[in-house]
């Protein structure tokens, strides 16, 4: 008999113990960032991990403790975790993007916070190229795609895309559209983390705090006010809403605040600016946060080109500066700006960002500018304008001014003025058009000619006023 059969019965075992092990625990996908969750890890219970709280980790931990926090999906367990859990927020991206690779630390500083806050929200990423098939599922379509799922619906992303912003809008949209802030401590660690927010003082919230519920029962009525503040701050998607009960607490938040049954403000904290709405109306807080939500000055980038030019603002003042032109500027920019809230909308644009910069610069004829360069429009109109001066303080102040009371005049793109002077046939430029011509009380016959060609139209302006002579 051969000796065989035994060493290949045993050969057998072993392969089927091996093909067991790998069926059990699969090697996890490879990707560019360590420690990314599998299908079958997340079958495990390490999913539920994922929306445990943590201790706050310190800056330097915060990006790799984030990558271990974001899910990484895949063709296995998309729809498992989109069908399984009520809340997911999805980033669709593309490691060549370099808007994904922006986004990124952002989403995943935005996954610690939310995960610190204890909110019930996952937050997945799926690498789109890799993934075609799926993150079409999920009709990801563009990168980056952010998508929420709703008890696997989808709703579209409206937030902005820092990761301060993701927070605000993630909480609103899993039922936490008003942060309660109950004494100063809170409120003192509230401030190191949020820029721009809207408080409300409403006292009756004090016997919850004292909890005086039982007595009052738990149906107690904070009135019309407060059901107006919780409105707007739902339909908000960019501004976090927070309630105070006591004077202390709200003074804390918005310092020098007058004692009141009932108090609206909105604070903007690195600008040290703070504006009282004096309304409670829903409608009216949403507007009122419309033409006063933006920064003092607001840095155009690519990212929230969109958001800034959303404002209902209709005149714009456009700085164009490099860095180092831009921090003489930004201190006498925003004391300009501070006098002209919610009437003009200040932008600062990198002068060296030619995707930016370059297209209005154009428009001006002025698209090899190295230095400070000061543009506004208004939108009502379509009329430009150009600070022809220094961009000192005194005249950004008399420029602005001037854009309100309509004593500026609008900018056309134009050649040098020609020198006039005892010429029978005058040269008209854009800038000498309005009085030459236009404005003239004379009948004109002007001669266009375009550069580009040999052509030229012969066009007579006739004055009917008899008393005038041509």
């Amino acid at each position: 008999m051969s000796r065989s059969e035994p060493t290949s019965r045993f050969i057998i075992v072993v392969l089927i113990l091996i093909l067991t092990l790998l069926l059990h625990f699969p090697t996890p996908i490879k990707s560019s960032e360590p420690q990314n969750l599998t299908a079958d890890e997340t079958e495990d219970g390490e999913l539920e991990e994922l929306l445990a709280p943590t201790t706050r980790s310190s800056e330097a931990e915060l990006l790799s403790n984030a990558q271990r926090i974001v899910l990484e999906l895949n063709h296995d367990n998309t729809k498992r975790v989109i069908e399984n859990y009520e809340f997911v927020l999805v980033l669709g991206y593309t490691p060549w993007c370099s808007r994904s690779a922006e986004l990124m630390p952002q989403f995943a500083e935005a996954a610690t916070a939310l995960k610190e806050l204890g909110s019930p929200l996952l937050m997945a990423k799926i690498d789109a190229e890799r993934h075609a098939k799926t993150a079409s599922s999920l009709e990801i379509k563009g990168f980056p795609s952010l998508l929420l799922f709703v008890n696997g619906t989808s709703q579209a992303y409206t937030g902005g895309f820092s990761a301060e912003e993701i927070v605000i809008w993630a909480r609103k949209k899993t039922g936490e559209p008003v942060i309660r802030i109950s004494s100063v401590t809170e409120a003192e660690e509230f401030l190191k983390k949020s820029d721009i927010f809207v408080v409300g003082l409403f006292e009756k919230l004090r016997m919850l705090d004292l909890g005086n519920t039982e007595n009052l029962g738990l149906s107690l009525e904070l009135g019309p006010n407060h059901k107006e503040f919780v409105k707007a701050a739902t339909a908000d998607n960019a501004i976090q809403f927070v309630e105070a009960s006591n004077i202390e607490v709200a003074n804390v938040l918005f310092p020098n605040m007058k004692p009141t049954s009932l108090f609206l403000g909105i604070v903007k904290v690195s600008q040290k600016d703070t504006l009282h709405m004096g309304t409670c109306r829903a409608d009216e807080i949403l507007q009122f946060l419309d033409h006063n939500k933006f920064p003092l000055v607001n840095r155009l980038t690519e990212a929230n080109s969109a958001k800034v030019y959303s404002s209902p603002i209709q005149i714009q003042v456009h700085v164009f500066a490099d860095a180092d032109d831009f921090k003489k500027l930004l201190e006498p920019l925003q004391d300009v700006a501070r006098q002209f809230k919610s009437k003009i909308l200040f932008i600062l644009i990198d002068i060296t960002d030619e995707n930016l910069a370059k297209p209005y610069l154009t428009v001006f004829g002025l698209e090899e500018s190295n230095s400070t360069v000061v543009i506004a429009f208004d939108i009502r109109g379509n009329s430009k304008y150009l600070l022809e001066s220094d961009p000192t303080q005194s005249n950004l102040e008399e420029f602005c001014s001037g854009l309100l009371q309509g004593t500026v005049s609008p900018h056309f793109k134009s050649q040098l003025i020609p020198d006039n002077k005892n010429e029978m046939v005058l040269s008209v430029v854009g800038k000498t058009l309005d009085d030459l011509v236009l404005n003239s009380h004379k009948n004109v016959v002007l001669e266009v000619c375009v550069s580009s060609s040999s052509t030229s139209i012969l066009l007579l302006l006739t004055r009917s006023h008899p008393s005038q002579s041509s």
